[in-house]
């Protein structure tokens, strides 16, 4: 009986799911061993493989001097509390700057041992550069002329800064 006590809980964690668009990356005591593609998969039990399911298909967004309304309606934004958007511009103005950061995970693995919180880094950098961006433009330049510019500029630099980091991240858009 105690041997069936100790057994059978541990039988349960031998098959695991991995979603479609998931890919699973696979430790034995905590090394890396491999990835798991979507379907059903079985495992050593008792904590002596762990799995982890990324999401490699989705497309991730950061939301930087707004957030989304409640039901992830495209119109409706609640500003207000970020001090993440307020800039200040080449000509010593203070500008709300609004922006969007949308990344797709390109390697599981490098994602979760390259770094200790990507999804911060991403957050982070995208703040540390549209800062130096919008600081290089006047407050005319940076809501006109210049605003596509500053998205393109923006987007290269923070693939290269993540691409120096080596952490699977590729930015999709700014």
């Amino acid at each position: 009986i105690i041997a069936v006590l100790i057994i059978l809980p541990g039988l349960g964690g031998i098959i695991y799911s991995i979603g479609p668009d998931e890919m699973g990356v696979r430790q034995r005591f905590g090394k890396y061993i491999g990835l798991s593609s979507p379907g059903l998969h079985a495992k050593l039990p008792f904590g002596i493989d762990r799995v982890t399911p990324i999401k490699v298909k989705k497309i991730f967004k950061e939301q930087f001097g707004f957030k989304s309304q409640a039901g992830g309606r495209s119109r409706g934004y609640v500003t207000g509390g970020d001090d993440h958007s307020l800039m200040l511009t080449g000509d010593l103005n203070i500008l709300d700057v609004r922006w969007i950061v949308q990344f797709k995970i390109t390697d599981p693995v490098k994602l979760l041992f390259a770094t200790r919180n990507p999804i911060n880094n991403v957050r982070d950098i995208s703040e540390v550069v549209m800062r130096r961006l919008v600081g290089d433009f006047s407050v005319d330049e940076v809501l006109t002329v210049k605003r596509e510019e500053i998205d393109y500029l923006a987007q290269q630099e923070l693939q290269e800064i993540l691409n120096s980091y080596d952490v699977g991240i590729h930015i999709i858009t700014v």
